[in-house]
């Protein structure tokens, strides 16, 4: 029988995880230390430290486990406020680095790269798009990493690479020339990256924002190879998967919040003799966004239980991200019309989860290549 009842320590600790947002991270979102290009690193800290007092750091990595369905839920929570991630250190990209380190990472790499960026002393970047075209399409890879002697040196430019500045824990891709993509691991203050300059974009919820990045001649040992060499599509993969859905968890919070909030003004904001939440056209963009909110929920729900049973979930993570950022970028777009006027001010966070919500529709791949991926699987499962 399907269930959907939330098991009762999982609902304790999403309802810790909702208090702790509203009660001790909201009053944070007007911090000056909010930029255009984010949260700077040393805000995180700030907030990285209460979540460590609050017991609620770095939750999804617990020695007893998480499984993606309870991921969901308490993800989720955290997203009440954009910050919230931020301050639990399960925000992107180091909750996906996280899974992915955990996952493939050797002892000696585990203790060097990943701890730190669990305990949230450090954080971490994963770069792989490229001015050039390497993103959605990483076959158009064109930095390389070419062997001499023991060593790899790699040269080559990437951008869009969030949260560089600062960055201690680096995950790099690059052609091995004749043996193929690969992953590896170094330190961001390795002499050879260079870091060109923060790009000015419309999101400002990660923290330190989006960067340019040239490597230059930067030499690293075998022992920097992430996993096996010629491996790197593999490993993305693996990681790709789980964090389109962590993406979801956290922005369907948020979306949540935008619709708490227009509904609250709907209840008091009065027009013609009575609140505007009594006229019809403005309940039904409530409605509409309500149902949304459930149907985006039930669909990462369900591809949480693909992957908790053990399935890659390809397709059914594709299928979850490209209909859970279109939704959700609708439902802050119906909250913003709800609001009115202060709906495109910073009176709200409205109109900030709006802005960002529109970028989320492109992370981990825009909807369109999602749609592409969709239909070859549904014609590759027709020739069968």
């Amino acid at each position: 029988m399907i269930d959907f009842e939330i098991p009762a320590d999982v609902a304790e600790l999403r309802d810790r995880v909702r208090e702790f947002v509203d009660t001790e991270i909201v009053p944070y979102e007007k911090d000056s230390r909010v930029t255009a290009h984010g949260p700077t690193d040393e805000l995180r800290r700030e907030l990285i430290a209460k979540a460590k007092a609050a017991g609620l750091l770095s939750v999804q990595q617990r020695p007893e486990g998480m499984s993606h369905l309870e991921q969901a839920v308490i993800f989720e929570a955290a997203g009440w406020s954009t910050l919230g991630p931020v301050a639990m250190n399960c925000a992107a990209p180091d909750e996906g680095n996280m899974f992915l380190l955990s996952k493939v990472a050797d002892a000696d790499q585990a203790a060097e790269y990943l701890e730190p960026v669990v305990a949230g002393t450090a954080r971490s970047v994963f770069a792989m798009t490229e001015p050039d075209g390497a993103g959605s399409d990483p076959s158009q890879l064109s930095t390389t990493a070419v062997r001499d002697g023991g060593t790899f040196v790699i040269n080559g430019r990437k951008w869009l690479i969030t949260g560089a500045v600062g960055a201690d824990t680096w995950i790099i891709m690059a052609d091995v020339p004749g043996e193929g993509a690969t992953l590896f691991l170094c330190h961001g203050n390795t002499p050879g990256i260079v870091i060109e300059r923060v790009m000015n974009t419309m999101d400002r919820n990660y923290v330190e924002g989006h960067c340019v990045v040239r490597f230059e001649d930067l030499t690293l040992p075998e022992s920097s190879v992430l996993g096996s060499v010629g491996q790197a599509f593999r490993y993305a993969q693996l990681r790709l998967a789980p964090a389109r859905l962590t993406h979801c968890m956290r922005w369907l919070g948020a979306a949540s919040r935008a619709q708490s909030i227009a509904i609250e003004h709907a209840k008091t904001r009065t027009s013609f003799g009575k609140p505007i939440g009594r006229h019809q056209g403005v309940g039904f963009l409530l409605a509409e966004n309500e149902i949304a909110l459930q149907q985006c929920r039930l669909m990462i729900w369900w591809a949480c239980w693909h992957l908790d049973k053990g399935g890659k979930a390809r397709h059914e993570s594709s299928m979850v991200k490209a209909m859970v950022s279109e939704e959700l970028f609708k439902v802050a777009d119906r909250c913003v019309q709800v609001l009115g006027g202060i709906g495109i001010s910073d009176e709200t966070p409205v109109a900030a989860i709006f802005t960002d919500m529109r970028a989320f529709r492109l992370y981990d791949g825009p909807t369109e290549v999602h749609k592409y991926a969709i239909s070859r699987q549904l014609l590759r499962d027709a020739s069968e």
